[in-house]
């Protein structure tokens, strides 16, 4: 295993060198961890409180068709970067998909956090917050 810089926290800033280094999936696994995190502070936020309604009300945000939605809802507010970042998320071969999701919903939902994980690993987090909450819109 390769030796790596240590994080400041939540707020990394890898460089875009460092950051092609890592697989679509990579960036997508991260951005599942981003936008999971956001969505449970979103529902706390809001008044949420017991753990059951917590649990249900967040795997319905997650789950692939919900960020299939949710990445429709971005598409337009993208930058040419961040769209292209998002296609080849998007794009990407993934080995299984989840019996519950459409295999179009599960492409969008990859591309979807494959963006949050880059624009997390690039500090962008302001970036992220603006994203999540055109997303989060009802």
């Amino acid at each position: 295993m390769k030796q790596v810089k240590t994080m400041n926290g939540l707020s990394p800033h890898m460089s875009e060198q460092e950051l092609n280094q890592i697989s679509m999936l990579g960036l997508a696994h991260v951005g599942d961890g981003v936008y999971e995190l956001l969505t449970r502070s979103l529902l706390c936020q809001q008044g949420h409180t017991g753990v059951q309604e917590l649990h249900r009300l967040t795997v319905a945000r997650v789950r692939a068709d919900a960020q299939a939605r949710a990445a429709e809802k971005l598409l337009p507010l993208l930058t040419e970067e961040e769209l292209a970042l998002y296609r080849r998320g998007r794009n990407t071969h993934v080995n299984s998909v989840p019996h519950n999701a459409e295999l179009k919903d599960y492409h969008a939902a990859t591309g979807l956090e494959a963006l949050f994980g880059w624009l997390f690993l690039l500090g962008r987090l302001e970036r992220i917050e603006k994203l999540f909450a055109a997303a989060a819109e009802d």
